[in-house]
Order: structure tokens, then C-alpha cells, then sequence
């Protein structure tokens, strides 16, 4: 079984712990905090909000992203490819054009070179955004909105699009290549479609 809440094989932080698969954002939420942050100008967090639901990638890889790998000379690229820590396995994903704005005020900002890791650590023992600071991030976005923060997560960043891109194609294979999972099934639970899916039909089917 796949298990897409860990990028490697060490013990999970949740270990133990009662913990529900994290809810994906609406697009009255997406918006709301996007709106939020162009406001209050913070260069750093719409960045690495546009990019995290964008990229669809797990925390641990979002946090690794370099500037060379989502930029080509010094602009930022229509898409990117990188290699996943849990997988092994490369990943794509469409960097759109709000995005790709938000990334290159912050690069520009911050003075960041092509090696440079796109969201440096504020802590000066770590050279790159760890998992923990970026949950406590999200945890911040969802209470600014109003949302309980123990129902949302960064795998909600994940499964935002994702879950989005289901929902308007139904087509599975495209939302497993975009996740980068290796098993149709695993996107399956990943999603919880199944459940979803037939909750539809039978809100459709009168008696």
C-alpha cells in the first residue's frame, strides 16, 4: 500500500496519533487567502502558496526546490520536472501565470542566484524552509480565514488541485501522473473519489 504522507521510511511524526486525511482547499478558500497575502504584501508566503498548490508536490519536496529548478535563465518556466525523495520517480507539473508572477517578485526581492534554494530557512541551522515551519504556515493561512486548522494541512496544498483537476475531467490516470504515484489505487484513496463519486450519484437518483 502506498502511503502518501511520508517522503522516506523514518517514523512519522503522526505516529501514534489519531489523525484524518487532510480536507483539500475550496476555491472560495484559495482565493481568500491568496487575496490576503497580494494585500498585506507577503512576497515570501503567495510564492509558496501559488507553488504549493501549483507543484502538488509533498512538503518535503516543495521545501528542496531550488531556483534552477523551476527556472530557465532568469525566467520562471512554464513547467517543471523534479525528482520526488519518496519515490525516486520524476514528477511534472504547470507552472501557471499568477504563479509564475508571485515566484519571480520573490526571487527578485530576496536576491535569490539559480543554486540558491527558492525558500531559504529563517533559521540559521537549516539552509531551506523545513516540513515543520512550512505546516506551521498553512496552519496560519487556514486560521486567518477561519477554517480549523485541524482539518487542513500541507497535504491539503497537495490535494487542492489535484482534487480540482478530478472533479472537472474525472479522468484518474492525468491526476496519478500529476501526484506521481506509482498506482492508480493509491490516488484512489488519496482522493477518497470512490466514496465521493458515488455520494453524487446518489444525490441524482430519486425513488
Amino acid at each position: 500500500m502506498e502511503n502518501d504522507h511520508d517522503c522516506t521510511h523514518k517514523s512519522p511524526w503522526n505516529k501514534g496519533k489519531i489523525v484524518g486525511q487532510k480536507a483539500p482547499l475550496k476555491l472560495k478558500d484559495i482565493w481568500a487567502i491568496r487575496v490576503r497575502l497580494q494585500l498585506n504584501h507577503r512576497t515570501r508566503e503567495l510564492a509558496l502558496f501559488d507553488l504549493g498548490l501549483d507543484s502538488k508536490l509533498r512538503a518535503c519536496d516543495l521545501v528542496n526546490l531550488r531556483v534552477k529548478d523551476i527556472c530557465h535563465g532568469d525566467r520562471v518556466s512554464t513547467r517543471a520536472i523534479v525528482m520526488q525523495k519518496k519515490t525516486s520517480m520524476p514528477v511534472q507539473f504547470e507552472i501557471t501565470s499568477p504563479t509564475r508572477d508571485a515566484v519571480d517578485a520573490w526571487i527578485k526581492v530576496s536576491a535569490l542566484t539559480s543554486e540558491d534554494y527558492l525558500f531559504p530557512s529563517r533559521i540559521h541551522k537549516s539552509q531551506h524552509l523545513g516540513t515543520r515551519q512550512y505546516a506551521r504556515i498553512v496552519d496560519g493561512w487556514v486560521k486567518e480565514i477561519g477554517l480549523d486548522p485541524s482539518l487542513y494541512g500541507t497535504h491539503s496544498m497537495r490535494r487542492t488541485k489535484a482534487t480540482l483537476i478530478y472533479r472537472r475531467s474525472k479522468n484518474l490516470r492525468a491526476v496519478q501522473l500529476l501526484l506521481g504515484h506509482t498506482k492508480i489505487e493509491s490516488t484512489v484513496r488519496y482522493l477518497g473519489i470512490e466514496v465521493e463519486d458515488a455520494l453524487e450519484i446518489a444525490e441524482q437518483t430519486e425513488i
